[in-house]
């Protein structure tokens, strides 16, 4: 009779051990039928995870409903939401800032002292650290990014993030690309060196309401720790009107490294009219997926459930200030990189009707991609249609957008007149298109083929202009096996004095 009774509370024992492994939301009250609000429930959840170092389980065919509440759900242990579904109700927020979720590192950041300048390339900083750290440097001396069109503002202060090791040494991977005079604040952003994962769940927002304004809602996860993986997450959007408020990422990571998201599906917002900072109409776009001030993010074999030919709908994507950014096997509408990506790669990708936008650094890298668009490359001309590097495209496949209305160009940039963006304005050093199917098939009337680059600026024969804001052209563009539909050659350009220096190699394959 003892030996039963002894077993049978070894039994109970080991039952209680294994139901404290992890935590659930039902312990803290959340009742999961979808209308009951259990943002209290979840918040507290994962706030008793983070003290007690247990990872959180949603559970499986629950459906929890969070409404408006201004409390995020700090999250510090891995998650798996598994087959839970999730209403993000924005019809009546609190506050519009506050994310639903926000994956916080381990430790908090600091400030460095005692670095006066920096230098580009610059290999080390005569500072210890603890331990890995993404390092942000600010120069608020001087201004960059200063924004043209309707959209213009007054740009942002000098600045970058990089990766830094514990004895100083700068990774050569995500180097330093500006000139720093001076450094007004250098903070350090430990990187946590165990991965965080977080898995599964289908969320659906209701679209907020609000007046069509530039104020960007954070009702999703903001990531701000290093080494984390997002895996298998769905998120899906309803509600949307004739007017909202845009969104500044469902997934937001920011202040962070080695990021992957990977197996998720996403959903596109409408695109909204708004009064630009010009005080002219412009289209106003929300993002569910964005990255700013991170490096080393992935996104694989993602896609979304809008179309991504579909122009009612905004570009998925946006970013800033990153360096080292992925999209392996994703169909997305775009890839954006607005103020500066340091090194990006898309490959085994299918890219719609906003196709490939940025300036930035180093090399670009294309493989194995479709790029349905009016360019394949558009050089952003709101920050001066600049980046400093090369271009590197292999085996591609390229449908111009719009066929009818105009040709196609591979490189579409402008050169603006009289604008100072906070930095010298460069071209692609390089570019190579290596392997490149045109379909241009649904060409204009009057078409003599595609051309390497659009025309750029027809006025760049103005003596002063170029000598007060100089604008560097592409030296070389080496064209390897690449076929149009129609069988007209590429071209160089319309602007034949703009790129008239400009050295163009074609091989063996060439139509």
């Amino acid at each position: 009779m003892k030996i039963c009774l002894i077993l049978f509370v070894c039994s109970v024992a080991a039952v209680v051990a294994v139901a404290q492994d992890f935590v659930t939301y039902e312990e803290f009250g959340a009742v999961g039928d979808g209308k009951t609000d259990d943002h209290k429930a979840i918040v507290a959840a994962h706030a008793a995870a983070n003290e007690r170092g247990l990872p959180v389980r949603a559970g499986d065919g629950k459906t929890y409903y969070i409404g408006g509440g201004a409390k995020a759900a700090v999250v510090k242990t891995d998650v798996d939401f598994g087959t839970a579904k999730f209403v993000i109700d924005d019809r009546k927020l609190d506050d519009y800032k506050v994310p639903v979720f926000r994956v916080d590192p381990s430790e908090k950041s600091f400030e460095l002292k005692g670095v006066k300048t920096l230098v580009r390339g610059q290999a080390k900083l005569d500072v210890p650290l603890p331990g890995p750290c993404l390092v942000e440097a600010v120069n608020g001396k001087v201004r960059q990014y200063i924004r043209y069109g309707l959209n213009q503002n007054n740009g942002s202060p000098q600045k970058e993030v990089f990766l830094v090791a514990t004895d100083g040494t700068v990774n050569p991977a995500t180097p330093i690309v500006w000139d720093y005079e001076h450094v007004s604040r250098l903070t350090a952003h430990p990187v946590d060196a165990k991965a965080l994962t977080i898995k599964g769940g289908t969320f659906t927002t209701i679209a907020n309401q609000a007046e069509s304004k530039y104020r960007y809602h954070a009702r999703g996860f903001a990531v701000r720790r290093s080494n984390v993986r997002i895996e298998g997450l769905r998120h899906e959007v309803t509600g949307e009107g004739d007017h909202g408020a845009p969104y500044g990422g469902f997934v937001a990571v920011s202040y962070c490294a080695n990021v992957m998201v990977s197996n998720c599906v996403f959903t596109a917002h409408k695109t909204y009219r708004t009064i630009g900072a010009a005080g002219k109409p412009v289209n106003m776009g929300s993002y569910d997926i964005s990255a700013n001030n991170s490096v080393n993010v992935s996104f694989v074999n993602c896609r979304q459930t809008t179309d991504i030919n579909d122009g009612r709908y905004w570009g998925l994507f946006g970013s800033n200030y990153c360096k080292n950014l992925l999209y392996d096997g994703c169909t997305f509408s775009r890839f954006d990189a607005h103020m500066g990506v340091a090194n990006a790669t898309v490959r085994n990708c299918e890219l719609g009707y906003m196709g490939i936008n940025a300036i930035g650094f180093g090399t670009f890298l294309v493989e194995n991609t479709t790029v349905r668009c009016r360019s394949f490359f558009n050089l952003r001309s709101d920050y001066g249609s600049t980046w400093r590097g090369d271009f590197i495209v292999r085996n591609c496949t390229f449908v111009p957008r719009d066929g009818k209305k105009a040709a196609s160009a591979l490189v579409h940039g402008v050169s603006t007149d009289g604008h100072d963006f906070g930095y010298v304005c460069y071209m692609p050093r390089r570019i190579v298109f290596d392997g490149l199917k045109i379909d241009d098939s649904n060409h204009p009337e009057k078409y003599d083929g595609p051309f390497v680059f659009s025309m750029f600026n027809p006025k760049n024969t103005n003596a002063d202009y170029v000598e007060k804001y100089p604008y560097h052209v592409t030296e070389e563009v080496i064209l390897r096996n690449v076929a149009t539909a129609s069988g007209k050659p590429v071209n160089l350009s319309p602007n034949h004095w703009m790129f008239r220096n400009v050295r163009v190699t074609r091989h063996t394959g060439m139509q």
